[in-house]
């Protein structure tokens, strides 16, 4: 489920899959797997959908050994649905592979300053710039409304038993990173890079006070990385 350009799927077939369903709302991704399935020789061991996560209409009930997904439910809102929908697919005894970042785990860095940075006095200033992103992805966009313990409950709710979750995170010094490299970089695709987000945000003059600030403190790694992943394991009854 959410394909891509089809690692997982792939994957399953040089470890001996039978046949794999590569789904995605993409078609140009599809049409991409389907071309490097027909280069591979691998065309009569695929097949291909068009569909999200919360409606697989196009695979039949019971149907599926193992559903695979990874980064996937960060961008679906209905992600009781997609449980089901998952449940639903699988035959009796079949598995759920399921990662995904827990992007709620990294909310509290941004209270604490620049993007894991400390604030030092411009408290003010980041609370503006943050506002732009808050404005774009609030607490309740599908990036952000959950955590490994939702994923667990949605799991359980769906039928899912047994249940294991494997949750990684990590709290660490950044990296050093050139300036022009942190400007220009964004969390994700959905919101717009630094560099962007402090111009709208920001006076020319109040640019300057965050550059003079916060450039030396990226440049030397001066900052708290925070990141979280989970992974699920689970078997239909």
């Amino acid at each position: 489920m959410g394909c891509g350009e089809g690692l997982i799927g792939f994957g399953a077939l040089e470890r001996g899959a039978g046949h794999v369903v590569f789904s995605d709302i993409s078609d140009d991704l599809l049409d991409f797997c389907r071309e490097t399935a027909g280069a591979l020789g691998l065309l009569d061991g695929c097949s291909f959908v068009n569909a999200g996560a919360e409606d697989l209409a196009g695979i039949r009930d019971a149907s599926v050994d193992v559903v695979s997904t990874r980064s996937v439910l960060i961008y679906v809102k209905g992600k009781a649905r997609a449980f089901g929908e998952f449940f639903r697919v699988l035959r009796a005894g079949g598995r759920l592979s399921l990662f995904e970042p827990i992007n709620r785990f990294c909310l509290t860095e941004k209270a604490q300053g620049f993007w894991g940075y400390p604030s030092d006095g411009l408290a003010d200033l980041a609370e503006r710039v943050e506002r732009v992103y808050e404005e774009i992805q609030p607490p309740s966009d599908p990036m952000l409304d959950f955590d490994e313990r939702d994923l667990i409950r949605l799991a359980e709710g769906a039928g899912f038993f047994p249940i294991e979750l494997e949750l990684r995170a990590e709290i660490r010094s950044m990296e050093p990173r050139p300036w022009p490299s942190f400007l220009n970089s964004s969390g994700n695709p959905r919101i717009p890079t630094i560099a962007e987000a402090i111009d709208r945000a920001l006076t020319p003059d109040e640019r300057e006070r965050f550059r003079e600030h916060l450039r030396p403190l990226v440049e030397q790694g001066a900052g708290t990385w925070r990141m979280a992943s989970a992974y699920i394991a689970a078997t239909k009854p």
